[in-house]
């Protein structure tokens, strides 16, 4: 009670301030009724999402692939794939779109500022997927990968068919989440220049004519941020409801199978 009580008061000294200030005026948000400036607001997101897209197939993939490498029985393999992993997780990404934006200007190497955020995104996320792919794999009931070699499948076969799928599921909140923050983090290409939906806002509130409107152009773009997660996590939800309803539907029910008569011993002598 006492925490709901204190944000309450914290949520109505923040309102009471932007009111004061004149941040709800008329002037500060006329701009957005302009066909123009929705437009650009418009460009500004299908960039975002553009980058965020291409960054978390590319990421998905890299975790897929250094989390089989992980696992592998080969040293020569399992060690440099863990090292990468380790390395690019613990490089902040802001850092990680610097190497790729300022090394491309400095070699001349042609890569653009969407590249920029692109590569660094993968890099990054597809080394935290990589680590929640193994601990997904590596969470699997040891019987699925003794079974799996019964039968006789190969390791990669294992991974792949058996293992992998089972991960994927149980694993989906984390992958769904972590893709989230990828989607986020696109926003750190404003500092490179790439014309995403935080760098449109900063020219946006910078305009002098509309008073600097700089909050509640952030206000809309947080607005824009927060659909867009809560999208992805509804829909995260959903696939993991349906993946649930087909695991279930894919279990035999032993409970309705039919119990067998009890045989009757032959009467023997008393």
């Amino acid at each position: 009670m006492v925490v709901v009580t204190a944000l309450v008061a914290a949520l109505a000294w923040i309102s009471y301030r932007l009111v004061h200030t004149g941040q709800f005026e008329g002037r500060r948000w006329e701009q957005f009724q302009y066909t123009a400036v929705q437009e650009q607001l418009f460009d500004g997101l299908l960039n975002t999402l553009k980058a965020a897209g291409i960054a978390a197939v590319l990421a998905t993939a890299y975790g897929v692939v250094f989390a089989s490498a992980r696992i592998s029985d080969h040293a020569w393999l399992r060690v440099p794939a863990s090292a990468v992993v380790e390395l690019f997780r613990a490089t902040p990404m802001l850092i990680l779109m610097f190497f790729f934006y300022y090394g491309s200007l400095q070699y001349d190497l042609g890569l653009s500022p969407m590249w920029a955020v692109v590569l660094g995104l993968t890099l990054y996320n597809g080394s935290v997927l990589a680590e929640i792919f193994r601990a997904g794999i590596a969470a699997v009931p040891r019987g699925q990968r003794e079974a799996a070699n019964a039968i006789g499948l190969r390791k990669t076969q294992v991974v792949q068919l058996i293992l992998l799928p089972q991960a994927v599921r149980a694993m989906l909140p984390a992958i769904v989440s972590q893709l989230v923050v990828l989607l986020k983090d696109t926003a750190l290409g404003f500092i490179i220049t790439y014309n995403e939906l935080l760098y449109v806002g900063r020219q946006m509130g910078s305009r002098l004519e509309f008073g600097f409107p700089y909050l509640p152009t952030y206000m809309v773009i947080a607005v824009v941020y927060i659909g867009l997660c809560a999208m992805f996590t509804v829909l995260a939800h959903r696939l993991e409801s349906q993946g649930r309803r087909q695991h279930k539907s894919s279990v035999p029910m032993s409970a309705e199978a039919p119990v067998p008569a009890r045989a009757h011993a032959p009467a023997g002598r008393r």
